[in-house]
């Protein structure tokens, strides 16, 4: 008989996420449905249901505003994470676990509002707060996800995250709307809390490289690559983002996401009012169309999103997606007498999402491109910074626009956005704000 000193036998730890390709992938996408949930509820499905109980436009638009904040001032975050880690865990996830634990005990608070119809500062003050933590998960994950992930995993990484994040979106919209509309606000907030709660597993069993702790008091230590790029002075990250950001090509690509933004803020907001105000649908109505749209753009986006980036071309795709959701725009203004037809409403909001989900990989794939990996985060966060800050301007512009045009010309005025996007997007060239980079580098090493 054969005896095994079980003293020896130790259990294997999980791969870290710089070893393995698939888990780079799973728990990317994973955080990325736990970002979902908050957002299609927050942003989509509460809009509707109050748009549902009366509330006005002006009001609605002003909750979607406040609950933005934080993604606008999401710059603020990043540098503290850049400077500060606990590096013998990683030098991300630190910060991953604490924007997650922050997400669910901030998104239980918000079932403690007994009136939220009657007590929207309550809403916005608390839907604020969560969208803080989510803000804090986004930026560690899109950190985790520059460090690790090969440059040439870029683009589909980011279709899968996306993908995975309208997934997130569309779910919560549909099943939060029927949940609120049937059993109420409370078990909304209660049931989604569960889902977020049991996606902290997956950062709190995966390292970001191999012999790093787990916790705080287990076994492991900083890997030297963590160590090799971790920034210790506020000086060097600040004179370095000045540096990169405002290369020509970088500067116009925050301006153009902001403009795009802007654009698209003002439709999110305007959809749900729109539909349930003036033609008359039920909020689950709109929620369920909305759902169903996420859920084939998510799907769409994972599958062909990051290939088609790949095979085309970043500035190629984002002019496509761009031009055509200028027509629909168009299309949906002038055809005002089909309004009334729910088909082609339905076909307008299912093309319009699946444009913007395609557009949003290619932004997100061309920023990261952008970005010099010596202050990567946070001039990735700066891009997307200016992005949420155009997405909570929309929103609040929605409530100006609509006190004085129709909705035709509402509708029609996202066309004023895209165009600059359009027209600004043809002055992006990689290749050139590459060599600038490149130059930037050698200058650093040199000084130091």
């Amino acid at each position: 008989m054969l005896f095994v000193n079980s003293d020896k036998i130790k259990s294997k730890p999980l791969p870290s996420l710089s070893e393995n390709t698939f888990l780079r992938y799973f728990s990317f996408a994973a955080l990325y449905v736990a970002q979902g949930i908050p957002e299609g509820l927050f942003w989509y499905a509460i809009p509707a249901w109050l748009a549902m109980n009366g509330k006005s436009p002006a009001e609605i638009g002003s909750y979607v505003a406040v609950i933005g904040l934080p993604w606008s001032l999401k710059i603020i975050n990043a540098p503290i994470m850049d400077r500060f880690t606990f590096l013998s865990m990683g030098r991300r996830r630190p910060w991953v676990l604490f924007g997650q634990l922050g997400l669910i005990l901030s998104f239980l608070s918000m079932s403690l509002i007994a009136d939220p119809l009657n007590n929207l500062s309550a809403l916005m003050i608390l839907g604020f707060i969560v969208s803080f933590f989510e803000v804090s998960q986004d930026i560690a994950v899109d950190g985790m996800a520059i460090d690790i992930l090969p440059v040439d995993q870029q683009a589909r990484a980011n279709g899968l995250m996306w993908g995975s994040k309208t997934l997130g979106i569309s779910a919560s919209v549909a099943a939060g709307s029927w949940i609120m509309s049937n059993y109420g606000y409370f078990y909304a907030i209660v049931s989604f809390s569960l889902i977020i709660s049991i996606i902290i597993l997956v950062p709190l069993f995966l390292r970001e490289r191999p012999g790093e702790k787990l916790l705080p008091w287990t076994k492991g230590e900083a890997s030297k690559a963590a160590e090799k790029i971790q920034l210790h002075s506020w000086k060097g990250i600040f004179k370095s983002l000045y540096k990169v950001f405002f290369l020509p090509v970088s500067f116009i690509m925050g301006v153009a996401a902001f403009s795009y933004s802007v654009g698209r803020g003002l439709v999110d907001t305007v959809l749900p009012v729109f539909t349930v105000q003036e033609l008359g649908w039920a909020d689950t109505d709109y929620s369920q169309i909305f759902a169903t749209a996420n859920l084939i753009s998510g799907i769409l986006g994972m599958i062909i999103g990051g290939f088609l980036i790949d095979y085309f071309g970043k500035v190629k795709m984002i002019s496509i997606y761009m031009s055509l959701l200028i027509l629909l725009a168009c299309a949906m203004s002038f055809l005002k007498s089909f309004w009334q037809n729910d088909i082609f409403v339905t076909g307008f909001i299912i093309c319009f999402y699946i444009l913007l989900t395609f557009t949003n990989i290619a932004i997100f794939a061309s920023a990261m491109q952008l970005c010099w990996k010596r202050v990567s985060v946070t001039q990735f966060t700066l891009y997307m910074a200016i992005s949420n800050l155009g997405l909570a301007a929309g929103a609040a512009l929605m409530g100006q626009l609509k006190g004085f045009l129709d909705w035709q010309f509402v509708i029609l005025s996202y066309i004023i956005f895209a165009g600059v996007m359009v027209l600004l997007i043809r002055f992006i060239n990689f290749e050139k704000h590459q060599r600038r980079v490149d130059e930037l580098e050698i200058k650093y090493e040199k000084q130091n």
